[in-house]
């Protein structure tokens, strides 16, 4: 059973049912769980829209404001968290300095087109995680 479970959590419907599904394993479990949101900067235009949100205490502020309104069970330790890079980078190397030993993250369905743009976080992590990984659709 795993001890801590990392979420990745971008706001979408799939990354709430994967929260969701995160804390009730972590219920039965006895684990921790961690969010990670992973701002990614492609390219100046994300830049510039960052540059014009609200510093970083403040993004992350909203983000712990979001993730306990979706609530977790009893007994339930959530730590939130909010990076900038790319995702897949970002949420295994946070696997490594935290001692995750298990990933729950979202699938959304995009088109072949749009996973060959901006790639699949999921796809990625499957691919290059050393510890289970579990993907909620």
């Amino acid at each position: 059973m795993p001890k801590s479970i990392l979420v990745g959590y971008d706001g979408s419907d799939t990354a709430r049912r994967a929260y969701r599904f995160a804390v009730d394993l972590a219920a039965c479990s006895g684990a921790g769980v961690h969010v990670l949101r992973v701002e990614q900067l492609d390219n100046g235009a994300d830049v510039s829209a960052l540059l014009m949100m609200d510093n970083l205490a403040e993004r992350r502020a909203g983000l712990e404001r979001e993730v306990e309104a979706l609530g977790a069970p009893a007994g339930v330790v959530v730590d939130v968290d909010l990076v900038q890079g790319s995702p897949g980078d970002a949420l295994l190397s946070y696997v490594a300095r935290h001692g995750v030993d298990h990933i729950v993250i979202g699938h959304s369905e995009r088109g072949a087109l749009a996973r060959w743009l901006v790639g699949s976080t999921s796809i990625d992590l499957l691919a290059r995680a050393h510890v289970p990984v579990t993907v909620v659709r």
